[in-house]
């Protein structure tokens, strides 16, 4: 028995560290500035090392270090990779029994960094988008929890399958949407978004879901909450969260600390958001905290899941200084 089964990517990650980068401003790019290299150039590389992700597996590491029987559902290659996912999974005690093999790579992530606060991914995302419905042991699934990382590509396809058997069978559901959900559509999406009980979105991910403009945050809140009757969160990274539950709005600012790796952090904060809303019996305020709090002990550290905090780990300290208000949403 599984309190909380979770779903999407398991990866492989490559940490560099490059300090000769040459940056490029261009309004062609989203950010509006770009990494470039020599063409043929060997790159000298100052530091490297490898780690675990993606967002199905960082999600249960929260879980687990906060005390959860949890199990992962996803896929993996039959490479080493992929072995080294699933051993690693087991020596945590997080539950492997819903996990495919199949003979496309396992996920892989080259991240590259050319300042502390900067990093660029390339994603490969190869056995995850393979997770085969009709492979997964739905009748041996009896949680209290379902927890949806972003299901990207093909598997994007499968949300309104785990969401509708998890309405079926009372389970709980939180989803983190990605953006090869949200390019679905708010109306294709609605349906199946009265059946969850949260929505995790960043900023960029609200604004896009909803159609507002992202300066409008109180805007993207009401539709939000027009979209999904339940919980929604939206993450703004260093400059905090806003929580809306029916007409309640909750605002926090984070913590201002040395960051050392952002990979992971809006899992951390997600995932232990959930864990807070359990412990608490469904207190947004504590949930604000922890999952907060998660998400700044997560970048202290290199790697997604190095830094995630453990049950017990008293965050009164913290936690007072992670100030949330309450309004109304007008």
């Amino acid at each position: 028995m599984f309190d909380i089964i979770t779903f999407g990517s398991a990866t492989w990650d490559i940490f560099l560290k490059i300090d000769k980068a040459n940056t490029l401003k261009n309004d062609k790019f989203p950010s509006g500035i770009g990494v470039a290299f020599d063409l043929g150039a060997k790159i000298d590389i100052a530091d490297m090392y490898f780690s675990f992700g993606g967002g199905g597996m960082n999600t249960a590491f929260t879980f687990k270090k906060q005390g959860y029987n949890v199990a992962y559902c996803g896929s993996v290659g039959n490479d080493i990779p992929g072995k080294e996912i699933i051993a690693e999974m087991e020596k945590n005690g997080i539950g492997t029994d819903f996990i495919q093999k199949n003979e496309k790579p396992t996920n892989n992530s080259v991240i590259f960094n050319t300042s502390e606060e900067d990093r660029t991914v390339l994603a490969y995302r190869g056995a995850s988008e393979m997770l085969d419905k009709e492979e997964i042991l739905w009748g041996d699934m009896s949680p209290s929890w379902f927890y949806l990382a972003p299901l990207s590509g093909k598997l994007s396809s499968l949300t309104e399958d785990i969401v509708d058997f998890a309405k079926k069978n009372k389970i709980k559901v939180a989803i983190n949407l990605g953006n090869s959900q949200i390019i679905l559509g708010k109306e294709k999406l609605e349906p199946m978004l009265k059946k969850a009980d949260v929505l995790l979105l960043n900023l960029d991910e609200a604004a896009l879901l909803t159609g507002v403009d992202i300066k409008d945050e109180m805007g993207i809140m009401r539709e939000l909450n027009r979209i999904h009757p339940g919980i929604n969160t939206v993450t703004k990274g260093p400059e905090g969260v806003l929580v809306s539950e029916e007409d309640v709005l909750f605002e926090a600012s984070s913590c201002k600390v040395k960051v050392v790796d952002k990979t992971g952090a809006g899992d951390a904060f997600g995932s232990a958001f959930i864990c807070g809303l359990i412990k608490s019996n469904m207190d947004i305020e504590w949930a604000i905290r922890l999952g907060i709090a998660n998400s700044v002990s997560c970048i202290k550290a290199r790697g997604a899941s190095n830094g995630l905090l453990e049950e017990g780990v008293d965050i009164k300290k913290l936690g007072e200084k992670i100030k949330v208000e309450r309004t109304k949403i007008i």
